[in-house]
């Protein structure tokens, strides 16, 4: 194995996952996400609706591939945290899939004038509840909480950074929950400011992982070690 490679790999794909979400949401989605009532609209969707789908399939794609990449190095020694954090990330692709379908039948009742006003916001509402489980409570479990774990105990990154993702991990299961029980609002301050840890972290380990590669480690005995980060 090379690490350096790999270490490179998986970070280029986290990277995507930040560029393909973001590029959704902001650049295909919000103006149908902030009016459903465009399902009946004259102005045709096709265009932003297919593109913010085709991105999240291409997101699906990168949030697995981090999970596989990781996978053969953790499960050396923490082999259930390894198969628990592949299994966790398969369950938030799984929800981002219902969401972009939801979108994608927007379009569908769109195009063949079948759509009403209810169905819009519907479908609109299932996007979001996806999305509330999946990158919402999933990630903050998967990415945060376990792959922070994983991440401090290999040593693989910088512990400080590891510790961004325990600490924002469960702020953002906790959020979430609370939005299912109506405490606080969805997208409110609360929210965006329970994020801020989960994000940096998410960020910071893709950026690391492609300028440094992975710190020098036990489990990384036996492996190819060259180029690993001394920092």
């Amino acid at each position: 194995m090379n690490l350096r490679k790999t270490a490179t790999f998986a970070g280029w794909l986290w990277i995507a996952t930040f560029v393909t979400s973001i590029a959704a949401y902001f650049a295909a989605y919000q103006k149908v996400l902030d009016d459903p009532t465009l399902i009946t609209a004259a102005s045709d969707p096709t265009s932003q609706l297919a593109l913010g789908a085709f991105l999240e399939i291409l997101l699906i794609i990168a949030n697995v591939g981090t999970a596989v990449v990781f996978f053969p190095i953790l499960r050396r020694r923490y082999e259930a945290g390894a198969i628990g954090y592949v299994g966790a990330r398969i369950v938030e692709c799984i929800f981002i899939a219902i969401g972009l379908i939801a979108m994608l039948t927007f379009l569908l009742m769109w195009q063949e004038g079948t759509g009403t006003n209810d169905s819009g916001e519907t479908l609109v509402a299932v996007y979001y509840r996806c999305f509330l489980v999946g990158p919402g409570f999933f990630a903050g479990f998967g990415n945060g909480l376990l792959l922070g774990w994983l991440m401090y105990k290999t040593v693989l990154v910088p512990r400080g950074m590891s510790m961004l993702g325990l600490i924002g991990g469960p702020l953002v299961m906790v959020t979430g929950v609370l939005i299912m029980f109506d405490v606080i609002e969805r997208g409110g301050a609360i929210q965006g400011i329970a994020t801020i840890p989960e994000f940096f972290w998410e960020l910071s380990l893709g950026i690391y992982l492609v300028v440094k590669g992975f710190k020098p480690s036990p489990i990384l005995d036996g492996l190819e070690t060259s180029a690993v980060s001394t920092v």
